[in-house]
């Protein structure tokens, strides 16, 4: 009886402590080439691995149009089609600044890229490779974008 008591208590305290998961939008852009679907990945600054364009909501925008940002400032795509609604969204664990980690849910939304610009914002900072829908699978570690990308 105590181990129940015990652990329903930890299980409260665990919940009152639990930062609720903060929102990030993402890109998939993509393009058609020789009638194939190539999708962009770029790397992170941090950890250079292969992920998509996201980050924070921006201010004055809706969702598609800050992932449209994010793909400007992290890739260069200055145009496309931006989907209207996410097309899923994936989980993960992102350390902030501070050194905290904090739980992130990410929407993504697709874009299909019109233009493509050589100097924006993070260009010194990050790699670009366009690759076919299932490569991206497997070059990004968070499995529910694996899923994503497998449906593109």
């Amino acid at each position: 009886m105590a181990r129940a008591i015990y652990g329903t208590w930890i299980d409260l305290v665990c919940a009152f402590f639990k930062r609720p998961r903060r929102l990030q939008v993402a890109a998939v852009c993509y393009r058609e080439t020789h009638g194939r679907k190539e999708v962009l990945l770029i790397t992170s600054r941090g950890t250079g691995r292969w992920v998509i364009p996201k980050g924070w909501p921006v201010d004055g925008k809706d969702a598609p149009g800050a992932a449209l940002q994010e793909a400007w400032e992290e890739a260069g795509v200055r145009s496309g089609c931006v989907s209207k609604e996410a097309v899923g969204l994936y989980c993960y664990e992102k350390e902030l600044s501070t050194g905290l980690p904090v739980s992130v849910e990410t929407l993504v939304f697709t874009i299909e890229v019109d233009q493509m610009d050589e100097d924006y914002p993070e260009a010194a900072e990050r790699r670009l490779t366009w690759v076919s829908p299932g490569a991206a699978a497997s070059m990004v570690q968070e499995p529910e974008l694996q899923d994503i990308l497998r449906r593109m």
